[in-house]
């Protein structure tokens, strides 16, 4: 483990973000990751778990200081998201989606909206992401949800699926076709979608391979009112804020997934060094060796490209679209190859729940999905090295 131990100190935290990094840690060890197990198989949303992290106030982390924040760097929220998720999956992608939902209203929205809805979240409230639809998946601009100027209001209509944390966020960052733009690239517009608005209902929820404890719920939005002053720029200028918000979403998925690898990792250590097979350690056999050497090698590439992409936010960087693909793409297959390695390495106990192998390998297969199929990460990758 020398290997990791040394790329972890080459982050260099100063004293403030140490003391926060051992105050996630220790209630990731003490809170979230006993809980985790009950979590995944009763699929209760673990409230205790989100009220931990708040009691530590880790949303202010990303919230300006003039709207309640205490803020703080990239690197150190995808550590944060990594801490947890090693801990949880489920809960590392509930404070994540925080993150995923408000940072455009941190980084479109006017001073007005952000007075108003920001310390809610810097209090502890949740966000969530609407954009998925039945019709719109990687292609957003096939989104039929509409929004229609009346007034001073706005009234939508309807409906998103997979929406995580859609039944218990406070604020939702929702998008949909301006009604007066009929181009369908040019039309799409976001607005802030408040918790309790008539007309808004969740319609149902999820079963899920994994991420048993987060919710993914389906949204019906049915002739809801809201006030025009929460739309988030001007009509139209959605697509420009989607493309920009993933640029910072896509690689805080993939710190999700590298925490899932974390988790992995120290599995097959801790199994092979304390398995006895034919009176040798599991990871006396070289071919488990092989296979650890391989992964390992992955996890230390993966953990210096994270860093690497967040050091190019943190320093002003604003054209790191490709940047967050590679990481999304590849910590999010090292993910499902690790968890997949881990329940082999395990044998027949890595298949049964004694061991959270196989709850590893559920949780990790979405990570290759969300944000942008690794298909199409790999189209896009791909596409960037044509001359034009």
């Amino acid at each position: 483990m020398k290997l990791l131990e040394r790329v972890a100190r080459e982050r260099r935290w100063n004293d403030e973000e140490r003391q926060i990094l051992s105050q996630v840690q220790r209630v990731a060890d003490e809170v979230i990751a006993p809980h985790a197990e009950h979590v995944d198989a009763t699929g209760e949303f673990p409230w205790k778990n989100v009220e931990a992290l708040n009691a530590l106030g880790l949303n202010a982390v990303f919230v300006p200081e003039a709207f309640g924040g205490m803020p703080m760097s990239y690197k150190l929220y995808l550590e944060i998201v990594s801490i947890i998720s090693e801990a949880c999956a489920s809960t590392g992608i509930i404070y994540a989606t925080n993150y995923h939902g408000m940072k455009p209203l941190i980084d479109f929205g006017n001073d007005e909206q952000r007075a108003r809805l920001l310390p809610r979240i810097a209090e502890g409230g949740l966000g969530a992401l609407g954009i998925t639809e039945p019709t719109a998946g990687s292609d957003a601009t096939g989104m039929k949800t509409s929004f229609t100027p009346d007034g001073d209001e706005i009234i939508i209509k309807g409906s998103k699926i997979f929406i995580t944390s859609g039944d218990v966020a406070d604020l939702i960052l929702l998008f949909g076709k301006w009604s007066e733009i009929e181009d369908p690239k040019k039309a799409i517009s976001v607005l802030i979608l408040e918790k309790g608005a008539p007309g808004f209902s969740v319609i149902g929820k999820e079963r899920k391979m994994g991420h048993n404890g987060s919710s993914t719920c389906a949204l019906s939005l049915d002739n809801v009112r809201i006030p025009r002053a929460n739309l988030i720029g001007n009509p139209g200028d959605g697509l420009r804020i989607l493309l920009a918000s993933l640029n910072k979403s896509r690689p805080s998925v993939a710190a999700h997934a590298r925490g899932i690898s974390r988790a992995a990792f120290k599995d097959m250590v801790n199994y092979g060094n304390d398995r006895v097979q034919g009176g040798k350690k599991v990871l006396d056999f070289q071919g488990n060796q092989f296979t650890l050497a391989d992964l390992a090698c992955e996890l230390l590439m993966v953990e210096r490209w994270i860093d690497y992409v967040a050091d190019l936010v943190d320093g002003g960087e604003t054209d790191f679209g490709m940047e967050a693909s590679v990481a999304k793409l590849r910590a999010t297959d090292l993910a499902m190859k690790m968890a997949t390695e881990c329940v082999q390495f395990h044998g027949g106990y890595g298949y049964c729940r004694d061991y959270r192998a196989e709850r590893l390998m559920r949780d990790a297969k979405i990570t290759q999905i969300w944000e942008g199929t690794n298909q199409v990460h790999r189209q896009l990758i791909g596409r960037s090295f044509i001359r034009k």
